[in-house]
């Protein structure tokens, strides 16, 4: 029997198969329903089992993670390297979109009135930029019950980190409660290595209702912006990403993309960065090869605050915006993209459709219009696919980039 990695690469490619197939069948057709709607609960019950060992599993990997760093006396080099480079990689993401949008100008010459029910129809949940911040600091700091129970990782982050700073205060007076937390780890992480016998079985399911369902029309008309945030994304993610870890750590980028590739199918079929969190803690440390106490911090770190294709993806969409409204962006009105995307893509506020609200703040950035955003939410579900599996690999390339500069 194939090993999960083949098996996982496999399912990917018949789900998009059967997904294709299954979008040509007609609307009343009872096999479609059928199979979209056991499609529906397969892929439902694998994202379930992921998200029920996320929040342990980001508590503890970050807890134990804090602490044995702290214990070697690299936690100020980790934190410089991790924040370091979680910049330079999103800052090289949105470079590379608006230089790409900027060439191939995607939307100019589209009829906006091919749009006009989508954008009367949608109401724009506007935030400001003041209103932002207020929102991302306020769910920094959260009852930490409340947060494990509702399953914000962002505030479970924050708490995670000052329990491992305060074990490492604390020393030998925690030494129980560390040991605990780290047997802890190590049962849910055995518990994430079940959950991946599933899937390959999920992953099908979630890429057939995923191809199943769009509007075949509909991305006709869009056909070039789609095609360029594609693009882009992987430009970013084949070239990019695997060139800066070879420059840093002279790792082989095929070598790299073996190691990563159930991590990023994953992703790609769920379309989120936490979700696929368990699966991405598993490929650094069995695959590639990275220290638990490294791949604790930075990856479920990366996963909340470091978005390079989600950067990328809005600051490509503001200039496709522009372009559809007929408006000429500046080079100073994309530096105002550029900062704000960077911003924005770091974590969404907690409320619902947080990611078009932080693109309406990116689009009113510039004085765009925020209704706009209609135009983008019926292909953001098949554009979100490409951008997190670039997400969930940037995160991948920092934990070995960090484990690197901080061994040397």
């Amino acid at each position: 029997m194939p090993g999960i990695n083949v098996q996982i690469l496999v399912a990917a490619v018949l789900g998009i198969l059967l997904g294709w197939w299954v979008s040509g069948l007609a609307d009343t057709s009872a096999t479609r329903d059928l199979v979209l709607y056991t499609s529906g609960i397969v892929g439902g019950i694998f994202i379930d089992l992921l998200k029920m060992v996320l929040i342990p599993l980001v508590f503890t990997s970050i807890a134990v993670g804090i602490a044995n760093l702290q214990a070697h006396h690299q936690v100020h080099r980790v934190w410089t390297t991790t924040l370091g480079y979680f910049a330079v990689s999103t800052s090289l993401a949105m470079l590379l979109a608006l230089t790409v949008a900027n060439i191939f100008k995607p939307g100019a010459g589209l009829e906006l009135s091919l749009f006009k029910d989508a954008m009367e129809n949608f109401e724009a949940n506007q935030l400001t930029m003041a209103e932002f911040f207020v929102h991302f600091f306020h769910n920094l700091f959260m009852n930490p019950f409340a947060a494990l129970a509702q399953a914000k990782v962002l505030p479970v982050v924050i708490f995670a980190l000052f329990i491992g700073i305060a074990l490492v205060i604390g020393g030998e007076r925690y030494r129980n409660i560390l040991n605990l937390l780290q047997e802890f780890l190590e049962l849910i992480m055995r518990i994430v290595r079940w959950i991946m016998v599933l899937a390959p079985l999920g992953i099908l399911a979630l890429l057939i209702k995923l191809v199943g369902t769009q509007d075949v029309m509909l991305l006709k008309t869009v056909t070039g912006f789609i095609a360029l945030v594609f693009g882009t994304t992987l430009i970013h993610g084949l070239v990019v990403l695997p060139l800066l870890l070879f420059i840093i750590t002279r790792k082989s980028p095929l070598w790299f993309l073996r190691g990563a590739r159930d991590a990023m199918v994953t992703a790609f079929a769920t379309s989120s960065s936490t979700a696929s969190l368990p699966v991405t803690l598993r490929c650094a440390e069995e695959q590639l090869h990275v220290r638990r106490d490294i791949a604790g911090f930075v990856i479920p770190l990366g996963a909340t605050v470091n978005m390079d294709g989600t950067a990328l993806y809005e600051a490509a969409a503001a200039l496709f915006v522009a372009n559809l409204v007929g408006i000429e962006l500046s080079l100073a009105q994309q530096l105002v993209i550029f900062f704000t995307a960077m911003i924005a893509s770091m974590g969404a506020p907690g409320i619902p459709s947080a990611g078009m609200v932080t693109m309406i703040m990116v689009l009113q950035s510039v004085g765009l219009p925020a209704e706009a955003v209609a135009i983008l939410l019926p292909i953001d579900r098949l554009l979100d696919t490409v951008r997190t599996a670039v997400n969930v690999e940037g995160d991948m390339v920092g934990s070995l980039v960090v484990q690197h500069v901080t061994d040397r």
